[in-house]
């Protein structure tokens, strides 16, 4: 399994992430926005696939990218354990702040 920050730390990745956002892509479509190789392209592509962050179709001769949950599922568990600790971090804040009022 990839490590989905390392997926994520690359930018013309994330800029094909947000084009999908967008609608599903052929990935001549897709390459068309980059200013690289196709083979580069398709190389990214799979590590995204790969990833889980996008699934390929092909529809007719062509090859469509859509995105896939999976990816961003892990990194949201990774933040929701940072959101959960700061939440903690600053209920401590909150309850020692309210003691100290009280005193």
């Amino acid at each position: 399994m990839l490590d989905v920050f390392q997926v994520i730390a690359d930018p013309s990745r994330r800029q094909m992430l947000l084009l999908l956002s967008e609608n599903s892509l052929s990935i001549n479509s897709l390459a068309g926005h980059f200013d690289m190789s196709r083979p580069a392209v398709s190389k990214h592509i799979k590590i995204l696939e790969h990833a889980g962050f996008i699934s390929i179709a092909d529809i007719g001769r062509e090859r469509h990218c859509t995105l896939q949950r999976q990816g961003f599922d892990a990194i949201q568990e990774w933040i929701s354990f940072f959101d959960k600790f700061w939440i903690s971090k600053l209920k401590n804040l909150e309850n020692l702040l309210n003691q100290k009022t009280k005193n």
